[in-house]
């Protein structure tokens, strides 16, 4: 099955365009939602609710996701985390008079960066960036601070579910398996790399020019035969 790319503007894209979301033609639901992320300014700074988090509030999933750079204009910046364990008023003091950009963990990037960010992960991402995004099939996004942008902020709810310490997480780089993940797993293969998940289905998606592909596998086991779903760059 090959995927369909739906557009999706963002105040913050290119030509107005931030997002590509790539769907079932059918209609159904996918146990992976993946997308492509083109930035022209900032994202606002905001974070994801785990399952735990996310259910609690009657909502099916939580949101783990992860970025792979496919191209960065130099200087472009991500961040992740917070540079020191803050308290909880510290993080509404620092969103409410904007020095929480100061206080976010700042990784310059460049294509080839492959990053995971769990939920619970406060995060920004910055301009001049074309990303792949992997993550849960939720779009439940809480907003701690939006540059003055015109868009509803939700501080109690970010900062209940947020991680106000550092980011820990490793970054990679190279091919082969980069993350494996309650949520789903990413590899990064070559033609003739053998099958890192031959028991689940997989999203296959080609990396530009390259030849290389990211091989992108739900959590849950399923049977050898089940059909792979393709999802072909823009």
């Amino acid at each position: 099955m090959r995927l369909d790319g739906r557009k999706v503007e963002r105040p913050w894209g290119r030509g107005g365009i931030g997002e590509i979301w790539f769907e079932a033609p059918d209609g159904r639901a996918l146990p992976l939602l993946v997308k492509y992320l083109f930035t022209s300014e900032r994202l606002s700074v905001q974070v994801h609710p785990d399952d735990a988090a996310a259910r609690a509030r009657g909502l099916a999933h939580g949101k783990d996701e992860c970025w792979y750079v496919l191209a960065a204009e130099p200087g472009a910046r991500i961040g992740l985390g917070f540079t020191q364990e803050l308290g909880a008023e510290a993080v509404r003091k620092a969103a409410l008079d904007g020095s929480i950009e100061e206080a976010l963990g700042w990784h310059a990037v460049e294509a080839g960066d492959f990053l995971s960010v769990p939920a619970g992960t406060v995060h920004a991402i910055g301009a001049g960036l074309t990303l792949i995004e992997v993550q849960q099939p939720s779009d439940v996004t809480y907003r701690l601070y939006d540059y003055g942008r015109a868009r509803e902020l939700h501080l109690d709810e970010a900062i209940a579910v947020a991680d106000r310490g550092p980011w820990r997480q490793p970054r990679r780089r190279g091919g082969g398996v980069l993350l494996e993940g309650p949520h789903f797993a990413v590899a990064r293969l070559a033609p003739g790399d053998a099958d890192p998940f031959p028991d689940r289905p997989r999203f296959l998606l080609p990396l530009g020019g390259e030849p290389d592909c990211l091989y992108l596998a739900p959590g849950e086991p399923l049977p050898a035969a089940a059909p792979a779903l393709l999802a072909a760059a823009p």
